[in-house]
């Protein structure tokens, strides 16, 4: 028995010292080499549960007492019979955020279908919309408002026997704050027919802005102008960066939990009115101080926030460690707030690029090493897979987003400055192309998003060679930007250029940071040259890409302190369907 015992005491002795080396091999693999390449160690790479831990992304409550005040006002009277067409019940910037937004409500005695109108100042301008639905209970959002204005708004009601009832009312609007109203907006070329303006010509130019931490901050405000170039839009919550529209048309944006906070640590999901359906809170110092400094990074959350099929988001984020930035994702979940999942890009990519980088140097990281500066994550549902930007290694990738391996890489580095086990990704150029250079904001034209291993990337490429590049891109670098749409066959691994803009335009136009290109039709796209002449000016560009001609062309200048135009999109202000790639 007493022998027994021993061999069987021997044997869970081995079991678990042979189960503690293969476990310490296994980690010694996960945390010193890349899944993709044998030479790629991460022997530095925080750990995920460090990065979750300092992040601490989580659900908060979303209602203030202002928004369940204005919520309630709005329900009673939907309930109550006393509103009616001659009677409506009207309610101006109802939950304090949105000042160029309204709340109508009214009753009919029989049920019928609304379509309403916000008269404008010239062609194209008028912003319609209208309910699908007979019913008795009109409960309507009226957006595209003019500010300092008595607006006025017209209401037609058709009943299910074709019997119509007119009614317009008015709706006074405040003044744009003063950062708005010093913006000077002006619309250099505007041909509304070929302009993509949406039903009820209700898209909107959206200018997303760069707004950055500290108290002294001008309050650069999001906004939307019109064909005209007037702001029919725009919120009061300090946006920096996101402005996104998710699959049920509601707003992502990146906030403030308190305006006079020197950070940013809210995502929150939003309509146009202003109303609040869900807050993602986030620490708001990421804790890893670099050596010698004293202060710290404050905000987790950069360049982009993207929706994944299921509702989460993935976020573009920090480490948190006190050497690297700018490097790392994260995945959030919808329901719960919590982290999911951590992409850190140094698992992925040689050491050699993380380690040895010295291309870049900023104050504002405080002293940390921005080697990748990602600025886009965009997922592709075709084959479950991320397309990311890196500025500063010039570098947009694909990887599979469950495990992470490289599917191609459309690099500007010579193909001697990569490791020879990833040449095999390296996308090869099928006649002249572009190279990108400090490129922002990868996207993909959605109407080939259903053809598997063929797809066509749009980007905004600065034009700025970051580093030791191929010497096209060397020659070129500095001497303007352009809107580039690449097709890539993901089958033969090869690049081919499918349309430009923004080389004709020359130096004037060379934004050596920020910008994007956006996909807007079949022939359409729109380029915001955001950063002109040291972030005085912005130019906005909407083109026929099958002609090469302008059809929208608005300049903005005296943008404030950190205001510059991040991102322009085109989104609508009655969003009925969600359209990946478009809305992005």
């Amino acid at each position: 028995m007493h022998v027994k015992k021993w061999l069987i005491g021997l044997v869970v002795v081995i079991v678990i010292a042979v189960g503690g080396v293969f476990g310490y091999q296994r980690y010694q693999q996960s945390s010193t080499t890349s899944s993709t390449a044998s030479n790629t160690t991460t022997s530095k790479v925080r750990s995920d549960s460090a990065v979750k831990k300092d992040i601490n992304s989580r659900l908060v409550s979303s209602q203030s007492a202002t928004q369940t005040k204005a919520s309630q006002a709005i329900k009673r009277a939907a309930k109550s019979d006393q509103y009616t067409l001659n009677n409506m019940y009207t309610v101006v910037n109802p939950y304090g955020s949105s000042p160029l937004s309204a709340k109508v409500v009214f009753h009919t005695n029989k049920a019928a279908k609304v379509s309403y109108t916000v008269v404008g100042k010239s062609a194209k301008t008028s912003i319609s919309n209208s309910t699908s639905k007979y019913t008795t209970s009109h409960n309507l959002t009226v957006l595209g408002l003019y500010a300092n204005t008595t607006n006025q708004v017209k209401f037609t009601v058709t009943y299910k026997n074709g019997q119509t009832a007119t009614r317009t009312i008015q709706l006074k609007t405040a003044k744009l704050p003063a950062s708005l109203s010093k913006l000077k907006v002006n619309v250099k070329k505007a041909n509304k027919s070929k302009m993509t303006l949406g039903s009820g010509n209700s898209k909107l130019t959206f200018m997303v802005r760069t707004t950055i931490s500290g108290k002294n901050q001008s309050k650069n405000y999001s906004f939307g102008i019109d064909a005209d170039g007037a702001i029919r839009w725009f919120t009061t919550k300090p946006t920096s960066h996101i402005f996104k529209q998710l699959n049920n048309g509601h707003l992502l944006i990146w906030t403030k939990s308190n305006s006079s906070n020197s950070y940013f640590d809210e995502l929150v999901e939003m309509d146009y009115t202003g109303k609040v359906y869900k807050t993602y809170k986030f620490n708001h110092k990421a804790w890893g101080k670099a050596k010698g400094s004293k202060k710290q990074n404050h905000n987790q959350i950069h360049h982009d926030v993207t929706e994944l099929p299921n509702g989460d988001l993935i976020a573009t984020v920090s480490d948190g460690g006190r050497t690297y930035v700018e490097d790392t994702m994260i995945v959030i979940s919808h329901k719960t707030g919590k982290i999911t999942k951590v992409i850190n890009m140094k698992n992925i990519l040689p050491a050699k690029f993380y380690t040895n980088y010295s291309a870049t140097k900023s104050n504002k990281y405080m002293g940390k090493r921005d080697w990748f500066h990602q600025n886009s994550v965009y997922y592709d549902a075709t084959d479950k897979s991320l397309i990311i930007s890196s500025r500063n290694q010039n570098l947009v990738m694909k990887i599979d987003y469950k495990t992470e391996k490289i599917k191609w890489i459309l690099s500007s580095k010579k193909a001697s400055a990569w490791p020879k086990s990833y040449r095999k990704y390296l996308l090869k150029a099928k006649g002249k192309i572009a190279w990108p250079g400090g490129q922002h904001a990868a996207i993909v034209d959605p109407t080939t998003l259903g053809k598997q291993g063929s797809l066509n990337v749009l980007l905004f490429n600065n034009n700025v060679a970051v580093g030791d590049t191929k010497s096209a891109l060397k020659q070129s670098s500095g001497q303007y930007s352009e809107g580039v749409e690449y097709h890539i066959n993901e089958k033969t691994m090869t690049i081919s250029q499918v349309a430009s803009y923004g080389k004709s335009l020359g130096k004037s136009n060379f934004a050596n940071i920020i910008g994007s290109n956006r996909y807007l039709s079949k022939t359409n796209r729109l380029v915001d040259f955001g950063w002109l002449d040291g972030g005085k000016k912005a130019n906005v560009i909407e083109y026929d890409a099958t002609t090469g001609k302008q059809v929208f062309n608005v300049e903005l200048t005296n943008l404030g302190s950190s205001g510059y135009v991040y991102r322009a999109e085109r989104f609508s202000l009655y969003p009925t369907k969600h359209a990946y790639g478009i809305n992005e």
